[in-house]
């Protein structure tokens, strides 16, 4: 038997790879179907199902691809109704896997199609769950991401403390859990580092499983404290529901080499956007006027989704060499299908061709601290990270809401942005530069970096009215 748990730091995404004498499954594939169909021939084994554990809200999931590359069967829970051919499992229905079974326990909460899955063993022992969204690592799903549902996030709040206390905390106490996300996902408030745990550990550790909780307790815990979820999740549902354009097809579109000139023609079109996925330094140091930054190697997808309001927004891009694909794929497993190309031989084509490069100023955490009249400090950290601590004197901008508030800041004045380690004040930086923001400074290593100096901080304050 082979249990293996493919983790995508950028999603901060699980899914699964099962086989057992010579059959196999796989549990919420990413969108590409190539690290699957090599996992498959890897193990010499033929795919039989591809179980989604519920609709996904933060990326294009790639079952249909996969089902008509290998002839599997695609499998949701009971509510399920997307627009292809798939298999509503019932709850308890048993799927035999060689010479293992996979049990599928209808765990509605987060979405009423969700499901969760238990692996019984060929001696008939449960040893694993894979609870997709309803169980996270020290936290549970959001009851706030279905769509178009008629039942309120504390009607789903009730379903899901049903699931828990009735299916998955009914199982044995060293199953080990494996989820659908971890640390750092929008799926969930609050989860663990950690990828996998014991349920039994979980029991003693995550809020949600406490045994003396109340069921009016636990809607009041999960649904306290919910942000606004990134504007791509429920375009991405919708994606999830339908038949997309072939992966394949959508990376041949994406990767098209431009010269200089073809890229600066199409950058000078109002309909597209250019971005740079190359290392901060790179950025810091020159980038083309206009184009927004989004580091290959930080939080790429998260961010694209959060800032790109269409998902059919024509992109062209600057990547490091050899990761072109990297990125059109990258931008694919959020929903964003419309790349047209990337420049062909970086910023040094470009530079060149004669055409002009930009920079804005940037300087270090110590550099900062030593600086007198430290005017116009924009932190743009989430609010909750703001209020816990920040530098005094800082106002709060966060990145997911600055390109909407680009009015409050004056062409006029100069700017200092800091985040937490420096990866969102550059896409800050360069946000406000191609909007004409251009007396700006970034400070490298953020927040972390700023405390290490001694520079004044503040401790917890009221959420105040920012800029």
């Amino acid at each position: 038997m082979i249990v293996e748990q493919l983790f995508t730091g950028c999603l901060a995404e699980m899914a699964y790879f099962i086989a057992d004498k010579g059959e196999a499954a796989i549990i919420d594939p990413l969108r590409e179907t190539k690290p699957y169909l090599e996992l498959l021939k890897k193990h010499r084994v033929k795919l039989k199902y591809i179980f989604l554990t519920h609709f996904h809200a933060d990326f294009v999931s790639g079952q249909v691809d996969l089902a008509k590359a290998t002839g599997a069967t695609i499998v949701f829970g009971p509510n399920a109704k997307p627009e292809y051919k798939i298999k509503n499992a019932k709850d308890g229905e048993i799927f035999p896997l060689g010479d293992i079974k996979l049990k599928v326990l209808h765990t509605p909460g987060h979405t009423m199609e969700s499901i969760s899955i238990v692996l019984i063993d060929k001696k008939g022992k449960e040893k694993y769950v894979f609870s997709g969204d309803a169980l996270f690592i020290g936290d549970v799903g959001r009851p706030d991401l279905a769509v178009k549902s008629d039942l309120t996030q504390a009607d789903l709040a009730g379903h899901l403390y049903n699931s828990l206390r009735k299916k998955i905390m009914t199982l044995p106490d060293d199953i080990v859990v494996y989820p659908n996300h971890g640390a750092g996902s929008a799926c969930g408030k609050n989860m663990s580092k950690e990828t996998w745990d014991t349920l039994g550990h979980q029991k003693e550790v995550n809020y949600a499983l406490r045994a003396d909780m109340t069921k009016d307790e636990f809607i009041k815990e999960v649904t306290t404290g919910l942000k606004t979820p990134p504007q791509y999740f429920p375009k991405n549902v919708g994606m999830n529901k339908s038949v997309n354009k072939s992966i394949d097809e959508v990376v041949a579109h994406g990767m098209r080499p431009l010269s200089a000139r073809e890229f600066k023609v199409l950058a000078e079109e109002k309909d597209v956007l250019v971005i740079d996925t190359r290392s901060k330094r790179s950025f810091t140091k020159e980038f083309i006027p206009g184009s927004w930054y989004f580091g290959i190697d930080g939080s790429f997808a998260t961010w694209i989704g959060t800032l790109i309001k269409d998902l059919n927004q024509k992109i062209i891009f600057l990547a490091p060499r050899g990761r072109e694909e990297e990125v059109v794929t990258r931008l694919a497993r959020v929903g964003y299908d419309n790349a047209l190309g990337y420049l062909k031989g970086g910023i040094r084509s470009w530079k060149a061709a004669g055409f002009k490069t930009a920079n804005f100023d940037s300087t270090s955490a110590a550099e900062f601290a030593e600086k007198k009249g430290k005017k116009n400090l924009v932190d743009v950290r989430k609010e909750s990270e703001y209020y816990s601590e920040h530098v005094i004197g800082a106002e709060n901008v966060p990145l997911n809401v600055l390109p909407d508030n680009i009015a409050k800041f004056s062409p006029s004045k100069s700017y200092n942005i800091y985040c937490a380690s420096g990866y969102r004040s550059l896409i800050a930086c360069s946000i406000l530069y191609a909007n004409g923001i251009k007396k700006i400074t970034d400070i490298r290593g953020g927040f972390k970096a700023l405390k290490r100096t001694d520079i004044k901080v503040s401790d917890y304050v009221c959420p105040t009215t920012m800029l």
